[in-house]
């Protein structure tokens, strides 16, 4: 609908309340155990929220609703947020007040706490819209509602299928005047992305996540590739429409100056295949020339190297970045999903074009295909790692997503496929693999994750990672090795520490006494904060195994090695400094504290190894000392080398998170100084 058309549509309604509360709802999902999952601090924004923020933004600032009437927007990410149901009951008091509750983005495996919520307030009398891939996709190949759909709108929920950016200020004249109607089907009237709001943050929702800076936009939309297991071409469809760069750059502007945000995530399913991509990559590189430096991380395919100066110019205007759809690296799997535009023989030329532009890649991988064994993923994975040498993976198991060829499919054939949608999330099985015993499949999957990420692998990527991009790489680390092996769950899911609702439970589920969630939550805290720690240990050993050493570093450990295998002892104060001297001649800018040495007669050698390999010596004797107390031997545990070992675990922490801080700075700098 033209934007003239839907103005004067929503002008010409008359007694409207004066007061609109759009309550905008990202819904999270439950786990196994029917617990929301919700977590202190989250990782990644929704860009659907941020769309619809900037929409709404735009209908008030346009008077579209008319000048009389005021909008008031609330974000919840339930991922992040407990969602106040009492305090939005209450916002909704007609005819002058009017509050509307939009549940945005829900992808199928959120669909079930989705549609809990939506119960939850038609029971409180609020109208209620909910929209996104799920409902949109339900019905890409099929006549009709689905059976939890048409549930939902009898009801009395508005299904949204489709995309807003046309439609928003008429949907929102509705809410506000009592007269949704049961559907709304956008689905063949794709919107021009060219002049609409571009997605905007809110300062109050970006404090929740570890990273303030993060904005995401969308600066493109659908897909060109006929992959079969994807919902996207068939939601957003297989034509590219691209924002306009005037208005990504205005925007960029504007979240800089008020919000200080410098690195996106470009959400595009596909960046490679939008338009305007060169005269994004050259606006950013204007940008920088101002001293607007901002970084990114893209999403594109396996063809993308062979677009001429799209690599290169993306690595020169800060792409830091790239989230490859690999998929998998056997040709018969990629023949048989519909993905003939990757070429296996390609990979290692593809992933060396994006190094040598000093951009980190990750890839995707999905572990499912009809020709996948539990000893051909193994090897695949090892590919990944000695071949490839890709620095991250993210794995998926192949899930029939509606909205997707496969799903219509395996529909078609009568084939078995999970009835609960909250296990549509990729790291759950939701149909027969015929090469995978029950179990076995989610089991290959796990290893996979345990592989890739391991320490020893983990190391070589950030020995070898271009400085620029060695704080980001191992911040991910932290992230993936905490989501994958710690809450057991997707990264893209999870963010740092859950937090459980005693009563924000799945129907289904009893809810607990308070007694019983407590001492639950008592050794689930237990249990992660064990685990976080040694996870934590475990960073800084690869930090200090990894981490970037001075060349005059280099030339003092030599001087040590060199005397100490000399003189096959541990170097005494004078032979130390001697050491320190000779290293200083050539390297002026070595600092040893060598006078704090002469309170000792004689240096042990394992400073050194402090300063620049390992805690392996702190880890044995800690390691020694457990064994002992647990024998009940304390007279043989020395209570100055427990403090003195104490005292070093704590400087050594205190150094690492220091420098990890630093790094995540001088990071930024370094690779913007770079390009």
């Amino acid at each position: 609908m033209p934007r003239g058309m839907e103005l004067k549509r929503v002008e010409s309604a008359s007694r409207m309340p004066q007061r609109l509360k759009l309550v905008l709802i990202k819904p999270s999902k439950y786990d196994d155990d029917g617990y929301v999952i919700r977590h202190f601090r989250g990782v990644l924004p929704s860009n659907t929220l941020a769309c619809l923020y900037g929409l709404t933004e735009d209908v008030q600032k346009q008077g579209m609703l008319g000048e009389d009437v005021r909008i008031d927007v609330e974000m919840i990410d339930e991922s992040v947020q407990k969602i106040p149901f009492r305090k939005i009951a209450r916002s909704h008091r007609p005819p002058h007040s009017k509050t509307v509750v939009a549940l945005a983005g829900v992808q199928s495996n959120q669909f079930p706490r989705a549609a809990d919520l939506a119960r939850r307030f038609r029971q409180e009398g609020l109208p209620v819209m909910i929209g996104g891939f799920h409902v949109s996709g339900a019905t890409a190949f099929s006549q009709g509602e689905s059976p939890e759909i048409k549930a939902l709108i009898d009801l009395g929920v508005t299904v949204v299928k489709g995309e807003v950016e046309e439609k928003w200020a008429a949907l929102l004249g509705d809410a506000l005047q009592g007269r949704l109607q049961p559907v709304y089907d956008f689905l063949g009237e794709k919107p021009v992305l060219a002049d609409r709001p571009v997605p905007k943050p809110m300062r109050r929702y970006m404090k929740r996540f570890v990273a303030s800076n993060l904005g995401t936009i969308d600066c493109s939309r659908g897909c060109p590739f006929n992959c079969s297991f994807c919902s996207i071409i068939n939601v957003q469809g297989r034509e590219m429409r691209a924002r306009s760069v005037p208005s990504l750059e205005h925007a960029i502007r504007e979240n800089y100056r008020l919000h200080g945000i410098d690195f996106y995530f470009f959400t595009d399913d596909n960046f490679a295949r939008n338009p305007n991509w060169r005269e994004i990559f050259e606006m950013l590189l204007r940008l920088r020339s101002e001293g607007i430096s901002i970084d990114f991380m893209l999403q594109v395919d396996t063809q993308s190297y062979k677009i001429p100066d799209f690599v290169q110019l993306a690595g020169e205007a800060g792409c830091s970045q790239v989230f490859i759809g690999m998929e998998s690296i056997n040709p018969r799997n990629l023949k048989a999903t519909g993905k003939g535009q990757n070429r296996v023989q390609d990979y290692r030329l593809l992933i060396e074009s994006w190094h040598k532009a000093k951009v980190a890649t990750h890839v995707a991988y999905i572990i499912g295909f009809p020709f996948d064994t539990p000893e051909s993923v193994r090897e695949d994975i090892e590919r990944l790692k000695s071949e490839l040498k890709v620095e991250q993976a993210s794995f998926f198991m192949l899930t029939p997503i509606p909205g997707s060829r496969d799903y219509d499919d395996a529909v078609k054939r009568g084939d078995w496929i999970h009835p609960d949608l909250n296990r549509y999330d990729s790291f759950h099985e939701t149909m027969i693999h015929p090469n995978f015993k029950p179990g076995e499949w989610y089991e290959t999957y796990r290893k996979a994750w345990e592989s890739f990420y391991s320490f020893d692998y983990m190391r070589e990527v950030l020995v070898q990672a271009n400085p620029e991009n060695y704080w980001n790489i191992f911040r991910d680390f932290i992230w993936y090795r905490n989501s994958a092996l710690i809450e057991q769950g997707h990264p893209m899911i999870h963010g740092f520490f859950r937090l459980k609702s005693r009563k924000d439970r799945r129907p289904g589920f009893p809810v607990e006494s308070r007694l019983r969630h407590f001492n639950r939550r008592v050794r689930e805290v237990k249990h992660f904060a064990g685990a976080a720690l040694s996870l934590l240990l475990e960073m800084e050993e690869l930090w200090l195994q990894t981490r970037k050493r001075s060349e005059s570093e280099v030339k003092l450990r030599g001087e040590l090695e060199r005397i100490r295998a000399e003189l096959g002892r541990n170097l005494r104060t004078a032979e130390l400094e001697l050491a320190h001297l000779r290293a200083r001649v050539h390297f002026p800018d070595v600092r040893v504290p060598s006078r704090l040495t002469l309170a000792f007669r004689d240096v042990n050698f394992s400073f050194a190894k402090r300063i620049t390999y390992s805690r392996t010596d702190i880890r044995q004797f800690w390691s020694k000392t457990q064994e002992r107390w647990h024998r009940r031997q304390f007279l043989r545990i020395p209570p100055h080398k427990v403090i003195l070992n104490t005292l070093r675990d704590v400087q050594l922490m205190m150094l690492f998170a220091a420098d990890l801080m630093r790094g995540t700075r001088e990071g930024a700098s370094n690779v913007r100084a770079w390009r």
